[in-house]
């Protein structure tokens, strides 16, 4: 059973994090979690509305942590989250975990994460990227962090657009190490 923080920034692409939490509602990956919890970004409301309409984040089964709440338990080691997936990572909060900067509950978890050598995905979400943010990449894979783009496949002919987002969460999860049901590439 694992537990899971979920960190929703304001990047564009708001329909991965509600696939994401999705997801996280149906059978076969809540028999695998003991604990999922929720944080939200100053500003990730703003976006989802601008992107998806209507923002009920209470919709959602999970306890919803406030940006600023240090007593969070994923805020410590001791606590044992064994897997914090930013998605839709901002090139801010990319450029914060790259350089230790712990300023709100998302930078400082990614921290944690990384001294305590557990599961840190950033699904990163920028296009074009500049030298500052290649060199920030490049520090926080060093460090141990996963790098995730939203960038969707289309090897499964996706017919909708929840079935190309799902493309990268299935990914995702993947790579966070659950059992799923998704394609896979022929011959395996």
């Amino acid at each position: 059973m694992r537990k899971v923080v979920i960190a929703i920034t304001a990047a564009s692409g708001s329909i991965y994090a509600r696939q994401l939490i999705m997801r996280f509602m149906q059978n076969d990956l809540a028999m695998q979690v003991d604990t999922v919890s929720l944080v939200f970004s100053k500003h990730a409301n703003e976006v989802w509305v601008q992107e998806l309409g209507e923002f009920k984040p209470d919709a959602f089964p999970f306890k919803i942590f406030d940006i600023q709440d240090y007593k969070a338990p994923f805020a410590s080691g001791s606590a044992k989250y064994d897997t914090m997936i930013i998605c839709p990572c901002t090139m801010g909060t990319l450029g914060r975990i790259a350089n230790g900067i712990s300023d709100d509950l998302i930078s400082r978890s990614a921290d944690v994460m990384l001294k305590e050598r557990r599961k840190l995905i950033l699904v990163t979400r920028e296009t074009p990227l500049s030298i500052i943010h290649v060199n920030n990449m490049k520090s926080v894979l060093e460090a141990g962090a996963i790098l995730c783009p939203a960038s969707p496949s289309f090897y499964n002919k996706p017919k909708n657009i929840e079935e190309l987002v799902n493309t990268v969460i299935n990914r995702v999860l993947d790579l966070a190490g659950f059992e799923l049901q998704s394609y896979q590439w022929p011959g395996n």
